[in-house]
């Protein structure tokens, strides 16, 4: 409704929301006083468990790229800048996958195109951390580059 009558992009309607009824993990984490371990814990919990190498291992690998801000989602994790570059977390019980936001790509059976309007451009559809090599890490380089 946000997006049809009032114009807002998913993003900004999406944040207004979580805003509202205070869904947003970051909230709900400071008023339960939890950290972000916490957080990520909950995340990736049961069955999800095992997809956390694959966001750790991405982690390692955006730290050395300089300065960002984390934050906590109900089920992912945003990265941004000056805006968002990246967003990381499981998508179901087997998959990872990590939103970039970065354009003129080259094609990668791994990238999948979303829709205009989408948080991010691109998701990157992982299943092991031995598919977090030197392309999907120059993938996020360009994104935390490119967002300021």
């Amino acid at each position: 409704m946000l997006m049809e009558k009032l114009g807002l992009s998913y993003g900004d309607a999406n944040s207004l929301v979580l805003f509202v009824l205070k869904t947003d993990v970051q909230l709900a984490a400071k008023e339960k006083g939890l950290s972000t371990k916490d957080a990520l814990d909950e995340i990736y919990s049961g069955p999800k468990a095992n997809l956390r190498l694959i966001h750790e291992k991405l982690m390692r690998a955006i730290q050395q790229f300089g300065e960002y801000e984390i934050v906590m989602k109900k089920g992912y994790v945003s990265l941004r800048r000056k805006r968002q570059f990246a967003m990381l977390g499981p998508a179901t019980n087997t998959r990872f996958e990590r939103g970039i936001n970065i354009k003129n790509i080259e094609p990668d059976e791994r990238l999948v195109e979303q829709p205009a309007g989408s948080m991010c451009n691109y998701k990157v559809r992982l299943i092991n951390t031995d598919q977090v090599d030197d392309i999907v890490e120059s993938w996020v380089r360009r994104a935390f580059e490119l967002a300021g």
